[in-house]
């Protein structure tokens, strides 16, 4: 009955990962927004709109997710549940999996621990920073067989699992970046050269970063959830050609 499609609703329904009176769960596509936003006027679809048709019952969102990234994405049914797990993803309760394809090949395994300005979107220079810690773990190398800058014939890519342990906004992004290895398919923190090579490589342009897993504690009794969304038939592209 929640996943029927609802009369008058233009876009597909939602996939819900849970459901009960406090909290709804869904998997977030790629390309859409969490809500309207005056940032991405001209488009009305979202994922709030979407629930609420496919529910019929009012929810806001408890966290974000960029538009580009797909995943893991949790509403709240009344301001009660959400003050409560808006407070356990501040106090670093919930546990955070991605899943992201980055340029390069970085290292096996790491911590980015790089505090980052508030506003990913303003210089950073001038702006106060707030501490910021993402580990990694590289799942596979990547060698595909066309060039971007000429210096090589082939170009290097990773999957990596990238677990945050802070909250900051684009934070896997920034930290990424900084440590030289941007996603790829991010328009603002990557390499425009790379972006296009692989989206035309895969015949796909997105952002690769796909949320897949939150480990949180329900606002009613604080139980712990493990909430998981298995990344979509594109990362299958994504085979190891040579590993390191």
């Amino acid at each position: 009955m929640l996943n029927a499609t609802v009369p008058g609703l233009a876009a597909a329904p939602l996939r819900l990962l849970h459901l009960d009176a406090r909290i709804a769960v869904v998997d977030k596509p790629a390309g859409l927004l969490v809500h309207r936003t005056a940032l991405d006027a001209h488009e009305d679809d979202n994922a709030l709109d979407r629930l609420r048709a496919q529910t019929g019952r009012s929810w806001a969102p408890v966290h974000r997710l960029d538009k580009g990234t797909s995943g893991v994405l949790v509403f709240a049914a009344d301001s009660d549940a959400a003050r409560s797990l808006g407070a356990a993803f501040e106090a670093g309760q919930v546990g955070k999996r991605y899943l992201a394809l980055v340029r390069g090949w970085p290292a096996a395994q790491g911590v980015i621990d790089h505090a980052l300005a508030r506003d990913p979107e303003r210089p950073s220079a001038g702006q106060p920073t707030r501490p910021a810690t993402t580990a990694w773990t590289r799942l596979a190398c990547l060698e595909w067989p066309f060039s971007v800058d000429g210096r090589h014939p082939s170009s290097r890519y990773a999957l990596v699992q990238a677990l945050p342990q802070t909250g900051r906004r684009h934070q896997i992004r920034r930290h990424f970046k900084h440590i030289a290895h941007p996603l790829v398919g991010d328009a603002t923190h990557g390499k425009g050269p790379h972006n296009r090579a692989v989206a035309a490589w895969l015949g796909l342009q997105r952002l690769w970063l796909h949320a897949e897993a939150l480990e949180l504690p329900h606002p009613d009794d604080g139980r712990r959830l493990l909430l998981s969304a298995p990344p979509g038939p594109e990362w299958d592209a994504l085979q190891p050609k040579r590993t390191a």
